[in-house]
C-alpha cells in the first residue's frame, strides 16, 4: 500500500477497524500513525505495554 506523507490512519476502539482520516472521535481511538500497517497493529501494542506495565507494577508491590 502506497501511503503518502499526509495521510493518517487510527485505530478505532468501537469498530475494531482502521480507519482514515475523520471518523470516530479522538477519545475512542489510538493514533495517528502513517502506515495503516501500524494502525492495524496498534491495540496489540498497547495490549502488550499494559501486560509489561501491570507485572512491573506487581514485582514493585512485591518489592
Amino acid at each position: 500500500m502506497s501511503e503518502s506523507p499526509e495521510t493518517q490512519y487510527w485505530w478505532s476502539l468501537t469498530t475494531h477497524r482502521v480507519e482514515q482520516g475523520p471518523g470516530s472521535p479522538n477519545a475512542e481511538r489510538l493514533g495517528p500513525y502513517a502506515t495503516y500497517a501500524e494502525a492495524a497493529s496498534a491495540i496489540e501494542r498497547a495490549r502488550k505495554r499494559s501486560e509489561e506495565w501491570d507485572a512491573e507494577d506487581r514485582s514493585w508491590d512485591e518489592g
